[in-house]
This record gives C-alpha cells, sequence and structure tokens, in this order.
C-alpha cells in the first residue's frame, strides 16, 4: 500500500482537494492542495539527494509547526533518510547534544531557531533562499526501505537527565496508521485541528494519519486557546485532535464558545496523557455533536494502544479500552508477577529498535523477546479494560507509604467541582515527602482548600490526602503540551519554604 512512512499521499487523489491550511503565515491562512503537497515533498526528496545525503543520514528539524516542516518530514523519509524531529524549546546545550548524538548531517530550520544549531552544520532555512535553492521538481520514486530500517528519532523532553533518542521503524510506524483504517476507509470529509507540536508523536501521528485518509488538516504554529476555538470556527473543523490539558483550557472559555458552532465537531480525541470524567463532561456539554475518546500510547511502543474494540463503548470512568489488535499487553507486579494492577509491559509492530547510543538503557526497557517496559501503572477491571493509574517514576513516599499521585489526582477530580488536579511531592520533614494538589475549578462552581482534603479523606486513604490544595485558573504546559509537572513542584516547594 505504501512504499514507505513518507509515501502516504495517494497519488490517484492528489488533486485541488486541500490537504492542508496553515495558520502560521499572519492573518491569512495559506491553503496547500494535494497535488501541491505533493509537488513539494517530491522537490524536497529530490533535494536530499542532490546535496550528496546516503541512506541512514540524519537530518533534523527545528521549527514551529508549519508546511514546511510537514515537507521536510516525509521528504526525509521519502528519500530514505532518518528524520529526527528536535524539540526547540529545550535548552541551547540539549539541542546541541541532540544534533551531535544523532549526527545530524544537516537540519531544516524556521528563523527563529537556526541560532540553535552550532557553528560548521549545514542549515536550509525555510524562511530565506536556501530552502527555495534546495528544491529539485520533478518526479522521484520513493525509496526502498526495509520495514526494519530506522525511519525516524525522537527524543525524549530532557527535563531531567539527558534526552533518549528514540529509534522507530517504518514497518512499526506504518502498523500505527494503518490500524485507524480498520473500521473506516476514509477520512475525505473531516478536517483536523492540530495545535500540538510536531516535534511530538501525537501532532506527528495525527498528521500522517489525515493525510494518509486523504483529510484536511488546519495545522497551528503553537496552541492558544482563543486562536484554536476561532480556527474551529473559521475552518469547519470536525476532527479536534489534542492533549487534555488544551481541552481543559478551551472549556473554560465559555464566551469564546459560546460566538462558534461547536456542533461541527463529530470528533475529539485526546490523547499523550489521562482525561478526567469531569472533562469529558464538561467537553460533551460544549461540543454536544462529538464523540470523544481518550487514547493512551508511548514513542516507545505506538501513539495508541487501547480502545473500543469489538464494539465495546468505553467505560464512562476514564477506561481506556482493550487492546488493539496485534497488540499484547501485560501487568507486572513488583514481584514480577503478572497481576490485575501492576507496570504495564507491551508488544506492539510500532516497539522501539532501542535507544540511540544507549544500550544499557535499552536494555532496561526492551526485553529480549519484545516488550517494552513502560513505566506506567495500570488496573484492569473485571471486563479487561485498562485504567492508568501513575507514573512508576512519578511515585514518591510519605511516611512510609507510597503514593502513585495519579491516583490521588482521580480521587480529587470526582469532586463535581473539579475540572483538573495535578498531585506533586514537597519534602517534609518528619513524613520524608508530603502531597501538594493544584487544581483547576469548572467555570461558574466553587469549593475551598478544606473541602477538597476532606472529600479526600472521605474517599482514599489518610495519607494520600494534599497537606495543601492550591487554585489555579489553568495547570501549565510544558513543551509537549503535557501539564509541567517540574515547574509545579518548583512551585510546591517555594510555597512550603
Amino acid at each position: 500500500m505504501w512504499k514507505n512512512l513518507g509515501d502516504l499521499i495517494d497519488h490517484s487523489k492528489a488533486g485541488e482537494a486541500i490537504a492542508l491550511v496553515d495558520c502560521g503565515r499572519g492573518d491569512v491562512p495559506m491553503h496547500y492542495s494535494y497535488a501541491q503537497l505533493d509537488a513539494r515533498i517530491r522537490a524536497c526528496a529530490r533535494g536530499l539527494l542532490r546535496s550528496g545525503l546516503k541512506a541512514g543520514d540524519a537530518v533534523a528539524i527545528l521549527s514551529m509547526n508549519r508546511l514546511e516542516f510537514i515537507v521536510a518530514y516525509l521528504a526525509t523519509l521519502q528519500a530514505g533518510l532518518v528524520t529526527v524531529p528536535v524539540n526547540h524549546k529545550l535548552a541551547r546545550e540539549s539541542v546541541e547534544f541532540i544534533l551531535r548524538d544523532c549526527n545530524a548531517s544537516m537540519a531544516f530550520v524556521d528563523a527563529a531557531r537556526k541560532p540553535l544549531v552550532p557553528p560548521g552544520m549545514r542549515t536550509v532555512c525555510f524562511d530565506d533562499e536556501s530552502w527555495v535553492d534546495f528544491q529539485d521538481a520533478g518526479r522521484f520514486e520513493p525509496a526502498a526501505v526495509d520495514p526494519s530500517d530506522c525511519a525516524m528519532i525522537l527524543y525524549t523532553s530532557g527535563s531531567t537527565g539527558r534526552p533518549k533518542g528514540v529509534k522507530l521503524s517504518h514497518g512499526g510506524q506504518l502498523w500505527s496508521v494503518k490500524s485507524r483504517f480498520r473500521t473506516r476507509a476514509s477520512y475525505e470529509t473531516e478536517c483536523f485541528l492540530v495545535a500540538a507540536p510536531l516535534f511530538h508523536m501525537n501532532a506527528l501521528t495525527n498528521c500522517k494519519f489525515a493525510l494518509a485518509g486523504h483529510a484536511r488538516i488546519v495545522l497551528m504554529p503553537q496552541f492558544e486557546v482563543l486562536k484554536f476555538i476561532d480556527a474551529i470556527e473559521r475552518h469547519g473543523v470536525t476532527w479536534v485532535t489534542s492533549v487534555p490539558t488544551m481541552m481543559a483550557m478551551v472549556v473554560r472559555e465559555q464566551a469564546a464558545l459560546s460566538k462558534i458552532d461547536t456542533t461541527r465537531v463529530r470528533f475529539i480525541r485526546l490523547g499523550s496523557a489521562p482525561a478526567t470524567g469531569q472533562l469529558y463532561e464538561a467537553l460533551s456539554s460544549a461540543f454536544p455533536a462529538a464523540t470523544i475518546a481518550g487514547g493512551y500510547g508511548t514513542t516507545e511502543a505506538g501513539p495508541i494502544v487501547f480502545g473500543p474494540t469489538e464494539g465495546r463503548a468505553l467505560p464512562p470512568n476514564g477506561g481506556l479500552g482493550w487492546p488493539l489488535p496485534d497488540v499484547e499487553v501485560r501487568l507486572v507486579d513488583r514481584a514480577g508477577r503478572e497481576a490485575d494492577e501492576g507496570e504495564l509491559w507491551m508488544r506492539t509492530p510500532a516497539n522501539l529498535l532501542g535507544y540511540l547510543n544507549l544500550p544499557e538503557q535499552t536494555a532496561k526497557v526492551l526485553t529480549p523477546d519484545g516488550w517494552y517496559i513502560s513505566g506506567d501503572i495500570f488496573r484492569r477491571d473485571a471486563t479487561g479494560c485498562y485504567h492508568f493509574v501513575g507514573r512508576a517514576d512519578d511515585m514518591f513516599n510519605c511516611g512510609g507509604e507510597n503514593i502513585y499521585p495519579g491516583e490521588v489526582e482521580q480521587v480529587i477530580e470526582k469532586m463535581p467541582e473539579i475540572l483538573q488536579a495535578c498531585v506533586v511531592p514537597v519534602a517534609d520533614e518528619i513524613k520524608g515527602q508530603k502531597p501538594v494538589a493544584f487544581v483547576v475549578v469548572r467555570s461558574g462552581m466553587r469549593t475551598d482548600e478544606n473541602a477538597v482534603k476532606q472529600f479526600v479523606l472521605a474517599n482514599a486513604p489518610a495519607y494520600q490526602h494534599p497537606r495543601r490544595v492550591v487554585f489555579v485558573d489553568a495547570l501549565p504546559l510544558a513543551a509537549t503540551n503535557k501539564v509541567d509537572r517540574r515547574q509545579l513542584m518548583q512551585r510546591a516547594a517555594a510555597l512550603a519554604a
């Protein structure tokens, strides 16, 4: 069906239908047809090979979301090279480390990110003549690749320790695209809104899925809540892709939502982090015609692992569903035994090839027989549905008791007044560490610190109750639009001091 991961556009349909609307070009969005996008990808792929690059060479991309990012990404793959989208929000030292670690032969950049590239490395800037001169228009036959060949390297955020490069194969990533077409052959009538950064698996996967389904993509340079809401109306968006924190900010903008026709939105997909029952309820109220579903996936094992398989609907209590076809999962407790609650192990066609230049780290998470050890704690209910509990490495100890922040967050988020919660540890001379909760109250509702504490005490073990509750308008976003726990931990430490 597809020769490699970069060859997703159906040539028989690559006509005047709009493929992408680039919202990063000032006040006037730029529209590009499938034919125009296809021609640009092939011209860039020809330019890559004309420049002397060989199969397996790494090509970095440092840029805000824009048409040229998509072109450079898919062209690199079509040419049989390895694409490395880089989190440009990292510190300069981390960016330079990534470029050295992957041995990037060149980097595509936008003007604002060009200074992040070390002196001496070849760059092609989207905003000057080097990009125009790089193109070599003409026919191009995508490179033949083995399914096990490395297609791209996505780096971990690097917020703690050195960033790790996750090597992902053509075959595995194509499987993740194909899996979206098991129940639906085409998405031509859909308009996707993508505002998460393209250096992250969430946005990249949704763009590839949309292009393969011949849908229309509205691409925002970054997430800004009022512009996001405006784009839904302006472009007739039917399919919203996001992370829960983004949508929690959206539903609080009642005035802006009241000015648009939200009934056009038919699908809202939440990924990269767990979503609360209250958020589902608020989204259902704001977008009454939409089906809303959360998803779980990792860079290392595929962007989606669970779903409403075999015609079963997702439960209303935040359950993520059942393993998808071709996906094997197991839960392993601390004693190494299979259990109904424990660390999630996964074996999928999209499992990582390994961490670049880190064989010891690879051996810690990838077993010889192909299981990826996620570091996420899950539980399985009586129906076999899987529920996220928390990150194993987020766990902290309070007076001898282990606390998973995700468990406490789920309790707090059962309060009708609470939209979102994030629990972090703060140092304590007696207990070692104790929980502090940052919470977002639902629009039009009120509660107070004591009510939150008493609710947790009534619904969870006493040691889990937050010793401080801080009310915020929104939880802070990290570069990937997930909740920035590190920032909240710093804030909690400052409050304690």
